[in-house]
């Protein structure tokens, strides 16, 4: 198993409700669990026969800051359908790089045949945007960053 899966199984982990993970690959097994004495985002891999133990942060800490301007995370009210567009064919609501203002709809949660609009709670600009469209969402999730 190459570095590139492991990091990513590793992302995967620290950012999901997932508490551990067990990939097995030939004759190589990783473990990656989340260590509740850590950060709840961190994530710990271990790899048979000791290889390795590494601690994952978050990908926000991982990453150099551009600058120091504060990040919201909109996360996820309700389990559902995220959709990112009003209909299908048409275009989403925002996009990465887009300036928002508080109220304004960047989401719908489909949840029990019930469509929940997901607003932004402040003004800014879209800096990411989760990448499911019509796929499923958990409370928590974190569905878009705005600075």
């Amino acid at each position: 198993m190459d570095l590139s899966k492991i990091k990513t199984l590793i992302d995967f982990v620290g950012r999901s409700n997932v508490t551990e993970l067990s990939v097995k690959e030939k004759e190589l097994t990783v473990r990656i669990f989340r260590n509740p004495s850590h950060c709840s985002n961190s994530a710990a891999v271990e790899i048979s026969n000791e290889v390795a133990e590494i601690v994952a942060k978050p990908t926000s800490e991982v990453l150099p800051k551009a600058s120091n301007i504060p990040v919201f995370q909109l996360r996820a009210p309700v389990f559902g359908v995220l959709h990112r567009a009003p209909a299908p064919g048409q275009e989403p609501f925002v996009k990465t790089g887009d300036v928002v203002e508080e109220g304004q709809t960047l989401f719908i949660i489909e949840a029990m045949k019930v469509f929940n609009a997901v607003a932004a709670p402040r003004a800014g600009r879209v800096t990411r945007l989760i990448e499911i469209d019509g796929g499923e969402v958990e409370p928590g999730d974190v569905l878009a960053e705005i600075a």
